[in-house]
């Protein structure tokens, strides 16, 4: 079975492929459906908050997403009473759902260079300051010790936030070490 009409087939029934640029979207909750505004003239957020809101819909219609443009990427909250159930276990839910959005904007808009960053009630944010948290306490151990302090392997975003967190600590630095899945940091005395 071919990936690519796997994927089409998907985003047409989202309203998204090239097959059916002009597919309504449901209707959301006390709306009636719009027809789809020509693909070709939409911005990337517009094509991401469409992707996502067709997505959330089949999901739970009580969702809502808000999409804003940062200098560094397009930044997705879905929101709502059940919002964090759609992080899934570790987050992978929400790490897939990312993944897909990515896709889809990328295909849309023939570029792969749109980074997008996609959150569920906050559940990104409470995992950067857990990091941010485990960060610090790392660096006053590192830099008490003198000694090295090397990670389990982690996601880029997480590494992301440690590296960010430390960036101007004045006594340890970060680094990422290794390849692929098996990719880590080593926080270390920044005077050695």
């Amino acid at each position: 079975m071919d990936n690519r009409t796997n994927l089409d087939d998907y985003l047409a029934g989202l309203g998204i492929s090239d097959a059916e640029e002009s597919a309504p979207l449901p209707p959301a909750p006390d709306t009636t459906a719009a027809p789809l505004p020509d693909a070709a003239n939409e911005s990337p957020k517009a094509v991401l908050e469409r992707f996502l809101r067709g997505l959330i819909a089949r999901i739970d219609p009580e969702l809502s997403v808000t999409v804003r443009e940062t200098e560094e990427a397009l930044e997705a909250e879905i929101s709502g009473e059940n919002a964090a159930r759609l992080a899934g276990r570790d987050g992978r839910t929400l790490g897939a759902i990312e993944v897909i959005a990515y896709t889809v904007l990328a295909k849309q808009e023939g570029r792969g260079d749109l980074r997008v960053r996609v959150d569920v009630g906050g559940f990104r944010r409470r995992q950067a300051d857990t990091l941010t948290k485990l960060a610090e306490r790392l660096a006053i151990g590192v830099a008490k010790s003198g000694e090295p302090h090397e990670l389990q392997p982690m996601p880029a975003a997480e590494r992301r936030v440690i590296h960010i967190a430390l960036k101007e600590h004045p006594d340890v630095m970060s680094e990422s070490v290794g390849e692929g899945a098996a990719r880590r940091l080593i926080i270390r005395p920044r005077h050695s």
